[in-house]
């Protein structure tokens, strides 16, 4: 256990840290990068243009300060990351060299106020932490490779189809190339490519929420585009599968992960996505009407337009076949096919009046996913609304793991 000066000097200065936690991510990744440039092969480098991994990151610092006696507090962010260092393969011995990196950084940005008692608190404080991490995630790997059908590190896989879902989203089914079984997983949870990219110089990881219900014979992944915006880079991974991969082309995965998964219970369920968001919550809905069949599920989806909304056609299946289902749909830009074929149940965006008068009970657990902004929105609804906290559940597709932060 930290020392109750070391402990006292840490909370001190964590809001210092929080101020300037941009500028500290900024200048770590650049010293991690020169200091280790293997490293490349690990972060998501168009998050770091995007600065969000540093943006990610002076949170995360920030957090764990704030609350060094008490972890327990911030145990959904342990285990998003937990999950996340496991997929990617991080490894104890990669733990030094960022520690040591994150104080250089802190002194750097902090200049004569980061004192040496500071710096030395704060490294103490680190190492506590990153105790805390690897003795999770060596629990998470004993656990992954010795499930039925689990494995160690990256594994091949075929993809066995290709299908398009919308303008911008197409489906991977996947097939282990050695033929042998595959893990199960839970709904909501993603698998995590390592993708070796001609002309690349690095290898590029990327987390893929599976889109399916779990089973044992295939992986669904359904991956969104992501096209080049002005300030914003077009995604180099989802570019590649869209383009130059092909049926029968070889990918390599590690085995499913993530927290943020669907629990079986007998409280009605909210499914909330918008964009490609949609891929978790859908392999929760398609879990949901086979394993709950009593339970009620509301289904609740955003898009752009008709053009934009993958697995419409099954969803409006599912609803049909399933009475305890009800799905609705929100169009910010319908076209006007949308308008003349009612495609949609209102234009616009899930606000909190279309919320209250499509779930009667409030009394329910919600699940949603989507883009920052969207998320956002949906968070403060749910506030408004007082739903209690431990009845929200989501998944950010950005490292920013925590909404509502100011």
């Amino acid at each position: 256990m930290l020392d109750e000066n070391t402990i006292s000097i840490v909370q001190t200065t964590a809001p210092v840290l929080k101020q300037h936690s941009k500028e500290i991510g900024k200048r770590f990744y650049t010293l991690l990068f020169d200091k280790a440039p293997e490293l490349n092969n690990i972060f998501n480098q168009t998050n770091q243009k995007r600065g969000l991994q540093q943006e990610a990151l002076g949170y995360a610092v920030y957090a764990a300060g704030e609350h060094i006696t008490n972890l327990e507090a911030i145990k959904p962010v342990i285990e998003r990351i937990s999950q996340k260092h496991r997929a990617i393969g991080i490894t104890p011995d990669q733990y030094p060299v960022v520690g040591e990196t994150l104080l250089q950084a802190v002194k750097d940005v902090l200049g004569e106020a980061a004192t040496e008692e500071i710096i030395d608190a704060w490294g103490k404080a680190y190492g506590y932490i990153a105790d805390a991490f690897i003795s999770i995630e060596k629990k998470l790997y004993e656990e992954t490779e010795h499930q039925q059908g689990g494995w160690e590190g990256y594994r091949d896989f075929y993809v066995d189809k290709k299908v398009r879902e919308s303008e911008d989203v197409t489906s991977f089914y996947l097939k282990p190339k050695d033929g042998k079984g595959i893990a199960t997983y839970k709904p909501g949870q993603y698998l995590t490519i390592k993708a070796r990219i001609p002309n690349e110089k690095y290898t590029h990881i990327r987390h893929y929420s599976l889109s399916e219900a779990p089973n044992t014979n295939y992986y669904r992944i359904s991956v969104k585009r992501e096209d080049e915006h002005p300030n914003t880079p077009e995604g180099i991974v989802s570019n590649y599968l869209h383009k130059q991969i092909q049926t029968n082309d070889i990918l390599q995965f590690s085995a499913p992960a993530g927290d943020f998964v669907l629990y079986n219970k007998s409280t009605p369920v909210v499914l909330i996505s918008g964009g490609i968001g949609i891929t978790p919550v859908l392999s929760m809905l398609n879990t949901a009407v086979t394993e709950q069949p009593n339970r009620k599920i509301i289904f609740l989806y955003a898009a752009r337009n008709s053009k934009y909304h993958p697995f419409k056609d099954h969803i409006q299946q599912l609803e049909n076949n399933h009475p305890n289902l009800k799905s609705l749909v929100c169009y910010d830009s319908p076209t006007n096919e949308d308008k003349q074929e009612k495609n949609f149940d209102r234009e616009g965006y899930i606000d909190l009046e279309f919320l209250k008068s499509n779930v009667p009970d409030k009394n329910a657990d919600f699940y949603f996913c989507g883009s920052i902004p969207f998320m956002d929105s949906v968070i403060k609804i749910l506030n408004e609304w007082g739903i209690p906290a431990e009845h929200i559940h989501y998944e950010s597709f950005s490292p920013v793991a925590i909404l509502g932060e100011d």
